[in-house]
């Protein structure tokens, strides 16, 4: 990167001499990076460089000056009609994320047993402040479509998995995520706070939530804690179904079971 001198100003020490950052008027250069990369999501995961102007909010000039770098590192790609797309050394360094990658092996042998059993959607899932984030997700070919994906994230009170999670998270949290307007997916979203409390009560009272069509019409998603050796939870596996297809009873079991085994698992100290 080229270096910078101040002029007008000879006697003072630079950026660089005096240990700061350099300023500019779009912040420093990681900060413009990850503006470039936030610029992506699910829905626009291809964008050319005058979308990833106007996304990320910078200059296309400087947008234009920062791809080559994140090119050549592999934390974008061109695809053939020469958009931009994240590349697969980000999704490789992204992998190592320690809440997923000991969690996602330890427990995938069980979720495909789960998945095997209710042949539909099942999903293992981890929160992020007021928010939930899947990190892994079986689903058949014959499964109710979701709209969850790995690595995605959602509101945390409209998945069984971000109720679970809400319901054994500090109080602090609980009461920033009920405090906030909550976007109705469908007619039986819950938003009311004081309903909400009592789903998380309920959630652990009984070992498990429900969300009953919460996000569209035509699922239901149980979901039951996997915790560690010391109590905590530290994740939720969910399994969502059509709606009406089984009983919440029949679902719950075989959910809790399932997190009851991961939580075993994790506890196994390595061979």
């Amino acid at each position: 990167m080229t270096r910078h001198t101040l002029r007008s100003a000879p006697s003072s020490p630079s950026p660089q001499e005096s240990g700061s950052p350099p300023a500019t008027a779009t912040g420093p250069v990681i900060g413009r990076a990850l503006r470039i990369l936030g610029a992506f999501s699910a829905q626009r995961p291809h964008l050319s460089l005058s979308e990833l102007a106007r996304r990320s909010g910078l200059p296309v000039s400087t947008v234009h000056r920062m791809l080559g770098d994140l090119l050549v590192w592999g934390a974008l790609e061109r695809d053939a009609q020469g958009r931009y797309r994240i590349g697969l050394r980000l999704w490789e360094v992204a992998s190592l994320a320690p809440r997923s990658q000991g969690l996602r092996e330890r427990a995938l042998p069980y979720l495909e047993d789960l998945s095997s059993l209710v042949r539909e959607n099942v999903q293992l899932a981890v929160r992020d402040a007021s928010e939930v984030v899947f990190i892994e997700r079986i689903a058949p070919s014959c499964a109710v479509p979701t709209l969850t994906r790995v690595g995605g994230r959602l509101g945390i009170t409209t998945t069984a998995a971000g109720l679970v999670l809400l319901a054994h998270a500090p109080a602090a949290v609980q009461e920033e995520a009920l405090a906030r307007t909550i976007p109705r997916h469908t007619p039986f979203t819950l938003t009311d706070s004081g309903r909400l409390r009592a789903v998380l009560a309920q959630a652990r009272t009984c070992g498990y939530a429900v969300s009953d069509r919460q996000l569209s019409t035509d699922t239901l998603s149980v979901a039951a804690p996997v915790t560690t050796d010391d109590g905590e939870v530290t994740a939720a596996v969910s399994a969502v179904v059509r709606h009406g297809s089984t009983s919440v009873g029949a679902l719950a079991d075989l959910v809790r079971s399932c997190g009851r085994a991961i939580s075993r698992a994790l506890d196994t100290p390595d061979l």
